[in-house]
């Protein structure tokens, strides 16, 4: 007779395969989703010469800009952090099918594990990608992990922000952005931010926040405009 142990690697087999399966389905969401929206870019002449040569960044967006923003970069490798939860894992193989690597971890549990998985990756090539209010918030507050990455990868920032329409909002602690197929979709890039190293989250963490928004609120205005001219 077998045992509750038996049962357990079969459990998690079903489980992984279950992960695997939401996953593809997800990303073959966010690729047809792409598929249907026009997305427009804006300032965007900084961040397409360094996708094609040599210097890397860290790209950083609100959590709320998640769904599209894999499509907002056009460079070589990337490299996002992810937690080690179960969210956690999905998010992981959904970004690898959309070719984006993952680094398990985090900035402030184990924040000097995932600090130094980060630098080993910039090191070697990598792009980063930051939800600096991520995983879960306060919304549009950057957390300290965001600056001291930067700063121990010798990053530039590029903060960016994007707006849809039309869109939904989704009833969750971010309020995502779920933009619906045909909509346009606005992408604006910020300047880089160059942060030194040692630098102090409370000081430059509001910088990085001021120049996302800035970025969002141009997305916006250029959202409601083009709604003006198409009526």
């Amino acid at each position: 007779m077998a045992s509750e142990s038996d049962g357990v690697p079969g459990a998690r087999a079903r489980g992984g395969l279950r992960v695997a399966l939401v996953a593809a389905l997800a990303a073959g969401f966010l690729r047809a989703l792409r598929a249907t929206v026009r997305m427009r870019f804006h300032r965007e002449a900084t961040i397409r010469a360094w996708e094609r040569g040599e210097q890397h960044f860290l790209l950083a967006f609100w959590h709320r800009h998640m769904l599209l923003m894999r499509f907002a970069y056009r460079g070589r490798r990337m490299t996002v952090l992810a937690s080690r939860s179960r969210d956690g894992e999905l998010m992981s193989r959904v970004l690898g099918r959309l070719g984006i690597d993952t680094s398990r971890g985090s900035t402030t549990r184990g924040g000097a594990m995932g600090l130094r998985d980060l630098v080993r990756r910039a090191r070697a090539g990598s792009d980063l990608g930051f939800t600096p209010d991520g995983p879960r918030g306060p919304a549009r507050k950057v957390q300290p992990g965001t600056v001291l990455a930067a700063a121990a990868c010798e990053l530039p920032v590029i903060p960016v922000a994007l707006s849809a329409r039309p869109a939904l909002e989704w009833p969750s602690w971010d309020r995502l952005v779920l933009p619906l197929p045909g909509s346009r979709v606005e992408v604006v890039y910020g300047e880089p931010i160059r942060v030194p190293r040692g630098a102090d989250p409370a000081e430059w963490g509001p910088r990085i926040e001021a120049a996302i928004n800035e970025c969002e609120q141009l997305s916006e205005e250029l959202i409601r405009s083009r709604g003006r001219a198409s009526g």
